[in-house]
């Protein structure tokens, strides 16, 4: 199993799993010209694909969805409240797959479980995604990580996860007014560096590969902010040997899920 992700953050969101001669596409959030033009530039010909999923119905993850249906006429795979609202924003003619939070289906040579989380959208998912003796966890956009998400992300060999914003990157932030903080900060707002970090620490195991952060605030946070907050929280732990990543604006390289990871010579006081 492998992935790639096309692109993290405000400004869109959308990731390629592929496994077993299956590929699928998480999320459409930037303009269909991008999404191809970033499916093409790490080899993937849009018209390959089985399915797209949808984690919730925001701008940044459906953006492009629409047109990019024209190129990719695949089924989509949403709840049933996500497919009404995204139904509304004018998307016609689609062949729509329906599941229900906490269901477990399959997609060619992949199990897929959806499991509900925590953010301002009609009902939001992440997802687990199981080929052969692999497992591949998801999870973007969630403001608390409840003991639910903890249980279904428990044993994954690599994970894509939200690190939105640093704490006193956001406190000292003066674009923001005070009420959007609150918001981005709250129960159904977005993951900090630290909660990122204890989520992951909780879930190392010694078959955990590869952990990659996204949906980085660009004033709010730093990649290098992000992965010392992870890295530090893994090490005392005693999980040295994950390969951190972070997924940023520019579309990523294939990261697979069987090769060796590369072990850090940073370490933590």
């Amino acid at each position: 199993m492998r992935f790639a992700v096309l692109g993290s953050g405000s400004s869109g969101n959308s990731t390629v799993v592929e496994a077993g001669g299956t590929r699928l596409l998480v999320d459409a959030g930037l303009s269909a010209k991008q999404l191809v033009t970033r499916l093409q530039s790490i080899g993937a010909d849009p018209g390959s694909f089985d399915g797209i999923l949808l984690t919730h119905e925001h701008g940044d993850h459906i953006r492009g969805l629409r047109v990019l249906l024209k190129q990719m006429p695949v089924p989509i795979y949403a709840t049933a409240a996500t497919a009404r609202v995204v139904k509304d924003t004018g998307i016609e003619g689609a062949t729509w797959r329906v599941f229900t939070a906490g269901q477990g289906f399959r997609i060619g040579a992949f199990e897929i479980e959806a499991f509900a989380i925590q953010h301002d959208a009609v009902d939001p998912v992440g997802f687990v995604f199981h080929h052969q003796e692999s497992r591949f966890g998801l999870l973007s956009d969630a403001g608390f990580v409840t003991r639910s998400m903890v249980d279904r992300l428990r044993g994954v060999h690599g994970l894509f996860v939200e690190a939105n914003y640093d704490d006193a990157l956001l406190e000292a932030d003066t674009k923001r007014p005070w009420s959007t903080k609150q918001r981005i900060s709250s129960r159904h707002g977005h993951l900090s560096n630290a909660q990122a970090a204890e989520l992951v620490a909780e879930l190392a195991h010694p078959g955990l590969r590869r952990v990659v952060l996204g949906h980085l605030s660009q004033d709010c946070n730093h990649p290098d902010t992000a992965i010392s907050a992870i890295r530090c929280s893994l090490e005392r732990a005693g999980h040295r040997h994950v390969s951190l990543h972070c997924a940023c604006g520019e579309v990523s390289p294939w990261w697979s899920l069987v090769e060796e990871p590369r072990f850090s010579l940073e370490f933590c006081d």
